[in-house]
């Protein structure tokens, strides 16, 4: 027999079982399934519940869907943690000073702030005082200035745009930076190595092309706050002696610094209360009813002390 006749042997041989195969497989009721794309199981499954979904849709079924596929898809529940438990070891431990709920008296608030302090550094004690003023307002704006009597604890960089005449005297005062080109030529590369600006009366108009780089920083000089002023001497004393600047912000809140850590309680108190008492000469006059909402003093990272204002 020839090698040709073997080959039409062999294939006349598994022509029938092949037919057989093809016959079973065309008559099994189950349909076959692809790995990926319209024809897998995955998305048969999809379109059985899209099309569940529409079925009662259209009937005004409304009932939630709550089986387990819905759960599975979902995924487990997120766990919510409170703010006090999201916080460090450290802070939990030193929160537990603080009694929840009761209000304490300045002087009781701001030793047991510095008593809370989280921080290895020398912190800032922080009052937070929330204003029944309505910060939209223009009339209702509050802004000020005080001179904090205990100092800021902070080694604060004066700079003085005034003219040559002036300009000796204030470095005697104390500025760090003076000048006039060569201040304007600082703030041209945007080098701002000081943290208040104080200029003249005449020569701030130089700085009206310089408001987008200072103004965000509060670095800009204005005559509420005591930066523009023809006494340049003056203003250098006080902005060294400890003169801040508040003003209230979109919640309605007043934050400053009055001090550190490592200040002794009365200097912390002193400064407090020229801090509350300036805050009270900035009252508006359109303001009617509650002025003094809520106080609270913390430090830097620290947890809050509530205060207690009716004995303020």
């Amino acid at each position: 027999m020839t090698k040709k006749e073997i080959i039409e042997e062999q294939t006349a041989e598994e022509t029938p079982i092949q037919v057989e195969e093809a016959v079973d497989s065309a008559t099994d009721d189950e349909p076959k399934l692809a790995k990926a794309g319209k024809r897998s199981s995955k998305s048969l499954k999809e379109a059985e519940e899209k099309a569940a979904k529409e079925e009662r849709k259209a009937t005004g079924d409304t009932t939630p869907q709550s089986d387990e596929a819905t759960a599975e898809k979902r995924g487990p529940a997120p766990k919510t943690r409170s703010r006090l438990a999201r916080r460090s070891k450290t802070f939990r431990k030193l929160a537990e000073k603080i009694e929840a709920g009761k209000v304490y008296s300045l002087t009781e608030a701001l030793a047991l702030a510095a008593a809370t302090s989280p921080t290895k550094f020398d912190a800032t004690v922080e009052l937070h005082v929330n204003l029944g003023v309505d910060p939209r307002q223009a009339d209702q704006n509050v802004r000020g200035t005080v001179m904090l009597p205990g100092g800021t604890g902070k080694t604060v960089r004066v700079a003085v745009l005034a003219p040559a005449d002036q300009q000796e005297a204030a470095r005697k005062a104390g500025a760090d930076v003076v000048g006039e080109d060569e201040l304007l030529a600082q703030l041209d590369k945007e080098q701002l190595n000081f943290d208040v600006l104080i200029a003249t009366p005449q020569l701030m108009p130089k700085l009206g092309k310089y408001a987008r780089l200072l103004g965000p920083r509060g670095l800009m000089p204005n005559p509420k706050s005591g930066t523009v002023t023809p006494k340049v001497v003056d203003a250098v004393r006080d902005a060294k002696a400890g003169r801040v600047e508040y003003r209230i912000d979109k919640q309605a809140i007043v934050h400053l610094g009055i001090g550190k850590v490592s200040f002794d309680q009365i200097k912390l108190l002193e400064n407090a209360r020229a801090f509350l008492a300036s805050l009270n000469a900035a009252r508006p006059a359109s303001v009617k009813g509650t002025y003094i909402k809520s106080i609270a003093a913390s430090t830097t990272m620290g947890p809050g002390i509530t205060v207690d204002i009716a004995n303020l």
